[in-house]
């Protein structure tokens, strides 16, 4: 028996519960995980509320770490006691142990923590898609990346600054401004008490960003649209203020024939070799030092509440992971 996060129906934190299930034997092409850690990410929160639709009862959670346990039939680059991590669907990974398809499971290697693990795949990957899958980035360009202080910003402020990339982050404190610095980023503008578009603009000599990265969505993304150059490339990977309202695309060609894009990391992991080739970037990452994985809060996993609501009141920093 394992004990599972699941919603009922969607709603607050509250609507979480914790109930027992049995785990059973991987089937063919499975494995079955012990799990470590688990990490926390807005998507949970974006599936918990509604915002992003479940089949219900559902289990909560997209990434974890822990030990394979059992492999079954077919499953040829994982063993029994192998260090795992995971960024992948369906949710379910707020457990103790769980059952899972084996395609998106990766190897972790024995320089990163457990809590590391579980804090940097979903994160991590989404990154190395934003930087390397999603729009030509050279050394040299420039990038605007909202919420520059949780958990994809500070990774991405690292990677930026591995890549010669010019990163403009904003965040809602001066201390989130200075974490984001600390990690890489060349510019942090406090979004509470600066018109930051105007100041994007000012930073850039007018010309405006080459790319903007942004997972707040309705309250950044005119704003956002503002602060591209002629030509530029507008990437929104999430919606933490809630979701872009619909706009005219015509709008797109008045701002200088500016291109838009709504990816997801799982488009991106949903062929295995690709995934694993993800993964193992993202692993060269860390491993170098180029990047570091800051895991600043913890909550066991009968914590689940207080967790969502820390990250929805934004009070978090870096990575925050349950606890098992």
């Amino acid at each position: 028996m394992t004990r599972v996060v699941e919603i009922e129906a969607p709603g607050g934190a509250e609507n979480m519960q914790i109930v027992m299930r049995d785990v059973g034997a991987p089937g063919p092409g499975e494995v079955r995980i012990a799990h470590r850690a688990c990490g926390l990410n807005f998507i949970d929160v974006y599936q918990r509320s509604g915002l992003y639709p479940l089949a219900l009862p559902q289990a909560l959670g997209m990434e974890a770490s822990g030990v394979i346990e059992a492999v079954g039939d077919g499953v040829a680059h994982l063993a029994v006691g192998d260090r795992v991590a995971y960024a992948a669907m369906p949710p379910g990974a707020y457990c103790d142990a769980r059952v899972m398809s084996a395609a998106q499971v990766c190897r972790l290697p024995d320089a990163i923590s457990f809590e590391q693990g579980a804090a940097m795949m979903l994160k991590g990957m989404t990154v190395q898609y934003l930087f390397h899958r999603t729009t030509e980035l050279k050394a040299g360009d420039t990038v605007l990346f909202h919420a520059a202080a949780g958990g994809v910003g500070l990774i991405a402020c690292q990677w930026a600054k591995s890549e010669g990339i010019t990163l403009i982050g904003t965040a809602g404190t001066e201390e989130k401004c200075q974490l984001a610095l600390d990690h890489g980023a060349s510019h942090c503008i406090n979004y509470r008490n600066a018109d930051w578009a105007a100041e994007v603009r000012a930073l850039t000599g007018g010309l405006g960003v080459d790319v903007v990265m942004d997972a707040v969505g309705a309250d950044t993304f005119e704003g956002s649209l503002a602060c591209l150059r002629p030509l530029g490339m507008m990437i929104s990977f999430g919606n933490a203020s809630g979701p872009v309202p619909p706009f005219s695309i015509g709008v797109l060609g008045q701002m200088g024939s500016l291109k838009i894009t709504r990816p997801t990391l799982f488009t991106h992991i949903a062929q295995p070799e690709v995934c694993q080739q993800m993964a193992a970037h993202l692993f060269d990452k860390v491993t170098s030092g180029a990047v570091t994985i800051p895991v600043h809060q913890r909550f066991a996993l009968d914590q689940v509440a207080e967790a969502h609501r820390a990250l929805e009141a934004r009070t978090t920093t870096g990575a925050t992971v349950l606890t098992i």
